[in-house]
């Protein structure tokens, strides 16, 4: 076999194998290809993703505002917390302070 045979031979063979795996190819996508129904049914279930995630983005608005209605309530809470518990600190000391007077009254009598 001559050299130039040879080359010829193997661009057939190349040739031939580019045709059979486009003819594969093309075979594969025909078989595998969507029905005109299947794609109806993927347009509704993408269309039902896209409500899902307003959805969910909907939730997650109304659980930020909730979330943020809360923290004020309880800040303003600890705050009348700590304003109760600063008046009943100052009430146990004058009541201390009263006891000490009324002892300090009753003992010079």
């Amino acid at each position: 076999m001559s050299r130039s045979e040879f080359i010829a031979v193997t661009a057939l063979i190349l040739f031939g194998a580019f045709v059979l795996g486009w003819i594969a190819s093309w075979l594969v996508h025909r078989v595998a290809r969507p029905a005109r129904a299947d794609m109806s049914e993927l347009d509704r279930m993408a269309q039902q993703l896209h409500e899902a995630e307003d959805q969910r983005d909907a939730a997650n608005a109304a659980l930020q505002e909730r979330e943020a209605a809360l923290t004020a309530r309880l800040a303003g809470t600890q705050a009348e917390l700590r304003a109760a518990m600063d008046g009943l600190r100052d009430s146990r000391s004058e009541v201390e302070e009263l006891r000490d007077y009324i002892e300090q009254a009753l003992a010079r009598r």
